[in-house]
């Protein structure tokens, strides 16, 4: 298998080539990125968003300064979360809400969840596989609360399934937290299914999407989806420390409340009344005063997707990682590489990863020679491919140079 001339031929006909160049180039000279693949860990920026962080800085900030607030960014959380609601999770307006980092927004949403369920629920259900936040936060709910831990212990080359959680759940579980798309393996959990089964026994889930949001469909309303978070430094383009979004179904708003109640959530905020009154719809869960300079950039991401369609977006993500997975079988499989994520594409997210005895060594080399994917224990190389921003003829360098390090 010819990888770069496969490569060109799949570069020359892909319907998102042109979304290449809209985005910062990856710096020059002995600086140069030969190939990005960490796009699912931080996204790379939009020009786009570089000219509106400016002028954020030099006219929003600079100019309006304080008038700011009332022109524009106090109903900036909600405005924004309702934009990613409608483009990429399949939410209607006055569900979504951007706030918090993911750790903060995964407190607000599994406290407040764990406070709702009756006393006869004090289970809290998750997976050994999860991401370390999604793990400490609940092991910190659940000695702040007396919640039960209910561990699943999934396949780590795959991940959650139906038959693991209707094994698991019954009349003592309050919430099940799962992840849309395992981290490592990126694994596609059936959301519907699993969300109907958890309902069945009167639970309530709370999905994480930090790995699906921008990059696969999600369907929130349609599956019936109790709670959600995600961040948007990676498929939302949002950049460094970005702030994530919380999802919380309309008909829980009334009965579920956040547990970091603040002034910026209360229903009169500039009242700074005596004691505190929740906001209505989704600022209730804003806390603190929103972080502006964080949520600007992923506007222009957001704009792109909707743009393009999200079914694009999808189809690209598909079409890498089978590329990636074909070269394997065809080239580096003689070198003792093998596809660490689900093969079919209907169960694998946006990223692959391949296992070799020798991942860490491999990717530090390739770091040094401006190839990045990264490293995820125990022998992971994890290539993540952000359709709008990565090119087939990327992934075959990356590919190509795995394997000669290898060979």
């Amino acid at each position: 298998m010819d990888l770069r001339a496969r490569a060109a031929e799949l570069d020359a006909t892909d319907p998102l080539g042109e979304c290449r160049d809209l985005f910062v180039p990856a710096g020059a000279g002995h600086d140069a990125v030969v190939a990005y693949l960490d796009g699912n860990s931080l996204g790379r920026p939009l020009r786009a968003s570089a000219e509106r962080i400016n002028r954020l800085v030099t006219h929003d900030w600079g100019t309006r300064l304080i008038r700011s607030w009332d022109e524009q960014w106090m109903d900036l959380p909600m405005r924004l979360g309702d934009r990613i609601g409608s483009v990429c999770l399949g939410a209607v307006a006055g569900q979504t809400v951007v706030a918090d980092s993911t750790t903060v927004l995964l407190y607000k949403l599994l406290r407040a969840a764990v406070a709702a369920a009756s006393p006869e629920r004090p289970e809290i259900v998750l997976d050994s596989e999860n991401f370390p936040t999604d793990r400490y936060v609940a092991e910190g709910v659940a000695a702040e609360t007396g919640a039960e831990l209910v561990w699943l212990h999934p396949d780590p080359a795959t991940g959650v399934t139906v038959e693991d959680v209707a094994g698991a759940v019954g009349p003592r579980t309050g919430v099940v937290l799962l992840s849309h798309v395992a981290y490592k393996s990126a694994w596609i959990a059936d959301l519907p299914e699993i969300t109907r089964v958890v309902h069945e026994v009167g639970g309530l889930v709370l999905w994480d999407l930090c790995h699906s949001a921008g990059v696969l469909p999600v369907g929130l309303d349609a599956a019936g989806v109790d709670l959600a978070v995600g961040c948007t430094y990676k498929f939302l383009g949002g950049g460094p420390g970005a702030p994530a979004f919380a999802y919380v179904a309309a008909q829980h708003q009334g009965s579920i409340r956040q547990p970091i109640q603040g002034w910026m959530g209360h229903a009169r905020v500039f009242e700074m009344g005596a004691s505190y009154e929740a906001g209505e719809g989704m600022r209730a869960w804003i806390s603190g005063t929103p972080p502006v300079l964080g949520m600007v950039a992923m506007e222009d991401t957001v704009d792109l997707i909707e743009s393009v369609g999200l079914e694009a977006v999808t189809a690209k993500a598909v079409a890498l990682g089978d590329f990636v997975v074909a070269a394997v079988d065809a080239r580096l499989a003689a070198s003792g590489v093998r596809v660490a994520s689900p093969r079919d594409p209907g169960r694998r997210g946006g990223h692959v990863t391949l296992a070799h005895p020798r991942s860490r060594e491999v990717c530090a080399q390739l770091w040094g020679e401006g190839v990045i994917p990264d490293f995820r224990e125990p022998d992971g190389i994890r290539l993540g491919l952000s359709p709008l921003s990565t090119s087939f003829a990327e992934v075959a360098e990356a590919l190509l140079r795995i394997e000669e390090l290898l060979g």
